[in-house]
């Protein structure tokens, strides 16, 4: 039986639960998310990505009650202390994506989303290959589990959100919604810091910027939220130019932090599959 202090974080949690689902769903057939009966209701994603946090402001009030932090960036959801413990038991536990955010904020979003400009930021070892070859599976894997720890926690540290750790590679977002007003400055910024922040690996990194569409993808079962478009492939390209232990920075993130960070290379590079160059500031933190 549950403590009288746990009894009341459970049910303030059922209730915030509640306003949630009320906001989020319709009658309707049944949904993930959702109770029998129910199905998700269009969802504002402006409101989420751009304006900051989706409309279920009663639900956030109710979760800022219950002790303690750290918290879900969106619906103020505990992650720590009694409160944590008892979300957790209902399915609030940190993201996968981002330990800043729920599982229920985003990696139960319904399919959609909205084109709106994001920082993305790129990183990768060089000569992953080679060291796989050249040591043993554990020890590769552990490496890489270091380099993957060690990313999250700068990225995170900067407001982005963790969107994917791939084989030897990680990409993140930097979302306005999320990140704030200065989410281009941040990447920029977290791009940097990753560099510094990894010395026994030889580390490419990029950081670009533009309009993307942001949202859930896929079909069915299998569903991400990640960023699509140009500016994503732009910065996947970008770092790729990076030589090991440099930043290359689109030109137009530079001048957001060229007043702490001078001295940077300007180039202009060449992508792939792209009629105009693009123009970049080299960086060796």
């Amino acid at each position: 039986m549950l403590r009288g202090k746990e009894a009341r974080d459970q049910g303030e949690v059922r209730r915030a639960e509640s306003v949630t689902r009320a906001a989020t769903c319709t009658r309707a057939s049944s949904s993930e998310g959702c109770e029998d009966g129910e199905m998700p209701k269009e969802l504002d994603w402006e409101a989420l990505l751009v304006d900051g946090y989706e409309p279920l402001r009663k639900a956030q009030r109710i979760f800022r009650r219950l002790p303690h932090d750290p918290r879900c960036k969106l619906c103020q959801n505990p992650f720590g202390g009694v409160g944590g413990r008892v979300a957790g038991w209902m399915g609030r536990k940190p993201s996968r994506k981002n330990p800043n955010l729920c599982q229920s904020c985003f990696d139960h979003l319904p399919s959609g989303g909205i084109e709106i400009d994001v920082g993305v930021v790129f990183a990768d070892v060089r000569g992953s290959t080679a060291m796989g070859e050249q040591t043993s599976a554990t020890e590769f894997a552990g490496r890489l589990n270091k380099f993957y720890e060690t990313a999250t926690d700068v990225l995170i540290h900067h407001d982005g959100l963790v969107d994917k750790l791939i084989g030897d590679e990680v990409m993140a977002l930097f979302i306005k919604g999320l990140a704030g007003d200065d989410y281009r400055r941040k990447a920029a910024l977290a791009a940097l810091d990753l560099a510094g922040a990894v010395s026994d690996l030889p580390l490419g990194v990029a950081a670009n910027a533009g309009i993307a569409f942001v949202g859930n993808v896929g079909s069915g079962t299998v569903v991400d939220f990640t960023a699509l478009g140009d500016a994503v492939n732009v910065g996947a390209r970008l770092q790729a130019h990076a030589q090991p232990g440099e930043v290359v920075l689109a030109s137009e993130l530079y001048e957001l932090i060229a007043a702490e960070h001078p001295g940077a290379r300007s180039e202009r590079v060449d992508v792939r599959g792209r009629d105009e160059p693009v123009d970049v500031c080299v960086l060796t933190p």
